[in-house]
């Protein structure tokens, strides 16, 4: 499979994921809501690599220590932004908080052109206008 089908299963997942979450917090601490999730993305991830990997992929070792830093800075950036996400959801309706947790897109078209250096074309910046667009209207 390509980057794009794995991008539409990761859209459906971040979908239901929305929808379940927002009945498990109805009545749950949100920060408590948060660690049960991650607790269980934990279990499932060593799962799979477990499962799904060849032994010398397993080896910790030889990651370097640059990979180190940066994953460990994205998973305190992932728990951020799912206490933020579980807090919304318990707050307002779920298809409201969606599609504002999804401007992250637009965030990432930045972060990306400013500190990757990735080439933004102009019809990309177009559908993130269109994006924030889409969001106002879905949240109005």
């Amino acid at each position: 499979m390509n980057w794009l089908v794995w991008a539409l299963l990761s859209a459906f997942f971040a979908a239901i994921t929305a929808v379940l979450a927002k009945v498990g917090v109805a009545n749950v601490n949100s920060n408590l809501a948060t660690a049960i999730r991650t607790s269980v993305v934990v279990v499932f991830s060593w799962a799979l690599v477990t499962a799904l990997s060849k032994t010398n992929d397993l080896q910790l070792n030889n990651i370097s220590g640059r990979a180190w830093l940066f994953l460990c800075l994205s998973g305190l950036a992932t728990a951020l932004s799912w206490l933020c996400y579980f807090r919304a959801l318990q707050l307002g309706d779920a298809s409201k908080v969606a599609p504002i947790d999804k401007l992250s897109v637009i965030f990432v078209m930045i972060i990306a052109a400013v500190c990757l250096r990735e080439q933004v074309s102009w019809h990309q910046w177009l559908g993130g206008v269109l994006i924030v667009v889409g969001a106002i209207v879905l949240v109005a």
